[in-house]
């Protein structure tokens, strides 16, 4: 029988109430470039990825089966709005939001990535969870501290994240212009330095970076009161048997990061 795998987040603060986990890209029905890695079939979420959209539905069955409810997935353009996972029906039109929070059990906030960064979010009371997708675009206009803002809204008192599987600090090349959004939207010389520190000079190619996006993401974070931050031990790029990547295959599939309240 297929089954869908995943991974179970590695976070230590998190409260006992919730439900989160990250999807890996073995274990479900799709074939070509979004099977598994490995010569078998794969679990791609995405029906945007030109995929066949029956074997993405059974995908995403297959993934439902381990959940409480439908996935509140939403269209995500490398923004910074923030949906209510409530209000997210399926069947309905799709929302555009890169990032979902919930205070009601039963709820499933979810992002899908291939190299863009998952954060899941929960207040240590265990009364509100949310997911964002942090590409470098939505990290840098801030999607992460406009969900917190939206927990903090619905009551949420000390948050802690788990950053899941994103392209790692050796793999992930950008240009200068990356690396200035980011120093340009720094608060103050002392966050501009490290920011700076979190893109290393890749040797060999003038003018190009070897960005750390989990170094980036727990600045911000650190920024906007969220201290507790675990995860960031994965590579999507160079973990090729678990994890789609679009800059490593450029045609593949999604994997999704998810929480809930119990």
């Amino acid at each position: 029988m297929t089954q869908a795998q995943f991974i179970t987040p590695d976070w230590p603060d998190a409260p006992a109430n919730i439900g989160a986990m990250a999807t890996l890209r073995g274990g479900g029905v799709s074939t070509g470039p979004y099977d598994d890695g490995r010569g078998g079939c794969g679990l791609n979420l995405g029906l945007h990825c030109g995929d066949d959209a029956e074997a993405v539905r059974e995908n995403r069955a297959l993934l439902q089966s381990l959940l409480p409810a439908t996935p509140a997935w939403t269209s995500q353009v490398h923004g910074i709005a923030v949906a209510d996972s409530a209000t997210v029906i399926p069947g309905a039109p799709v929302q555009v939001a890169d990032a979902g929070v919930s205070d009601r059990p039963g709820v499933v906030c979810a992002v899908m990535t291939a190299d863009c960064l998952p954060v899941l979010f929960a207040d240590l009371e265990g009364k509100v969870v949310g997911a964002a997708h942090a590409g470098w675009r939505g990290l840098a206009a801030g999607v992460l501290a406009e969900t917190v803002a939206a927990m903090r809204a619905r009551g949420a008192g000390e948050i802690t994240a788990w950053l899941g599987p994103a392209i790692g600090p050796q793999a992930f090349e950008v240009g200068a212009d990356v690396l200035e959004s980011f120093v340009a939207g720094a608060h103050g010389d002392a966050e501009a330095h490290q920011v700076r520190a979190a893109f290393a000079p890749y040797p060999g190619h003038e003018g190009k970076y070897l960005a750390d996006i989990y170094s980036l993401a727990r600045l911000f974070l650190a920024r906007d009161g969220v201290t507790r931050a675990s995860g960031g031990t994965h590579c999507t790029f160079t973990e090729r048997d678990s994890f789609y990547s679009y800059r490593r295959d450029h045609l593949t599939g999604r994997q999704a990061s998810l929480i809930w309240l119990k």
